[in-house]
């Protein structure tokens, strides 16, 4: 080793090295380089590609600059950007090794501890069971004081439909603790090529990076878990172009069923653990309004009888009444209210409903006969005509306490919930505006500290719970209320 080499390279070893030569465990190969780490311009939620060839094999990240670059050894572009720039240390993204370029040699520094944090936070059993009692703020290293979980999200271009979801997702604690801890999935075989587990291991990195108590800003980017949504859907949802949040919950909640190798069963994923609802559905045909008394006479015959389906939920429409088409005599259209109750009542066996198609009207009935630990409502605010889309403006009251979905189960299914039938809204997301140029944004509460807060992509402000019951809500989520 030449003496300039060994001026840079200080190795301190406690406790000497064995038989081989090999430095122990406790040693520190440290580096003069270490003071031009910056800090503030680290980013770790960026596709992992180097910024020159953009290829993803043996990435390292530039921790002067914060850029990518492929490669370590000579002629490659990590190595060009050392000798041009004079940036020494760089952090290989998948071996979460440190080394100091161009004189290529690995660098051992406690210190650095925290940089291997924020790339790949982790969770110990003992960390998550604190979680829900944490009151305690983190700060930044810029200053900003942030409640790990309630971090907001940037808005690349048009993803605030994606955002909701995922803030809102965040807050359902079995889904949280189960992605926090990367063994609960790690051993889940897919077939080669398979491309949706990577769905699964994005969400969960985006929920780690927003329950991580040592970040190193306040604030999260979902690039690399939309760019794998893109992907896994096909280009269904993108995030320069808005969707809807219902249909977007709908294929997030079954892909990720999916890629986890769940099945029809009940238990058999995380999700279906935690959404899954049963429900009993009646069908019955009804005869054509044009037909002549002979064929209305025949209403016995096996077509008009009633059907009877058992079907699974991971979410409950709600409908809406109709606005009224008229302004009051003031000549003011005053915004019409519904009791959440009111729309519930579609559930409860007895209500009646006609669904048409193209030839045929049907009459259904709807009756809950298990309710799921978290029940989604969605409130279906957006009728589509061949025209245009209409958006109906109708507030709906809701308690955001003490729901209790047992009123309408009946009585025999009531007694199976064991009175355990008492809810709590956890997360609420909103529309406002126009259907075409509308946008979204999500109420979620911070349960050891029982605060609400409104977020809106990268805003994240405290609410009155009194406020969010005056929103246009869109879809909620309720939790079962344990004893």
């Amino acid at each position: 080793m030449t003496e300039e080499q060994s001026r840079k390279r200080k190795i301190t070893d406690e406790n000497g090295t064995d038989k081989q030569g090999r430095y122990s465990k406790t040693q520190q190969i440290q580096c003069p380089y270490l003071d031009t780490i910056n800090r503030h311009v680290l980013d770790f939620d960026f596709e992992k590609l180097c910024s020159v060839s953009l290829t993803r094999i043996n990435v390292y990240a530039c921790l002067v600059c914060g850029k990518y670059f492929q490669g370590r050894g000579t002629n490659t572009h990590a190595y060009t950007h050392s000798v041009a720039d004079g940036h020494h240390v760089f952090l290989n993204l998948n071996t979460l090794k440190f080394y100091c370029l161009p004189d290529n040699y690995e660098v051992i520094d406690s210190s650095l501890n925290d940089i291997k944090y924020v790339l790949n936070p982790t969770f110990t059993p003992e960390q998550i069971k604190l979680i829900d009692t944490n009151t305690k703020m983190s700060r930044a290293i810029d200053g900003t004081m942030y409640m790990p979980g309630i971090v907001g999200l940037n808005n690349i271009k048009a993803n605030d439909y994606c955002n909701v979801i995922l803030q809102c997702l965040s807050q359902v604690r079995p889904l949280r603790n189960y992605f926090l801890r990367e063994e609960n999935y790690a051993s889940v075989k897919r077939p080669p090529g398979d491309s949706s587990f990577l769905l699964v291991q994005r969400f969960g990195e985006l929920l780690r990076k927003l329950w991580n108590p040592r970040a190193f800003k306040a604030h999260v980017s979902p690039h690399e878990m939309l760019q794998a949504v893109v992907l896994w859907s096909k280009k269904r949802y993108q995030f320069i172009k808005q969707s809807d949040p219902i249909d977007f919950l709908s294929w997030f909640l079954n892909s990720l069923h999916m890629a986890l190798n769940g099945t029809k069963k009940p238990n058999s994923s995380i999700i279906y653990k935690s959404f899954l609802g049963h429900m009993r559905i009646y069908t019955r045909k009804l005869p054509p309004p044009d037909a002549d008394d002979a064929a209305k006479v025949d209403l016995s015959s096996e077509e008009y009888n009633e059907m009877i389906t058992e079907s699974p939920f991971l979410y409950l429409t709600c409908d809406l009444p109709p606005t009224p088409l008229f302004t009051d005599e003031f000549r003011e259209n005053i915004i019409p209210q519904v009791n959440l109750y009111q729309l519930l009542s579609k559930f409860n066996g007895q209500t009646s409903k006609e669904y048409k198609t193209y030839k045929e009207n049907f009459l259904k009935r709807f009756e809950i006969t298990q309710l799921p630990p978290y029940l989604i409502l969605y409130i279906k605010r957006f009728t589509k005509n061949t025209f245009f889309v209409e958006k109906n403006p109708t507030v709906v009251n809701f308690p955001v306490k003490n729901v209790d979905f047992g009123d309408i189960l009946t009585a025999e299914i009531k007694a199976k919930h064991n009175g355990k039938t008492i809810y709590e809204l956890v997360g609420n997301i909103v529309h406002d505006g126009t259907p075409e140029k509308g946008t979204y944004r999500a109420h979620v509460l911070h349960k050891p500290t029982q605060q609400w807060y409104e977020m809106q992509d990268l805003h994240v402000t405290s609410i009155l719970p009194q406020m969010i019951t005056l929103t246009e809500a869109y879809i909620q989520i309720y939790e079962l209320k344990q004893d």
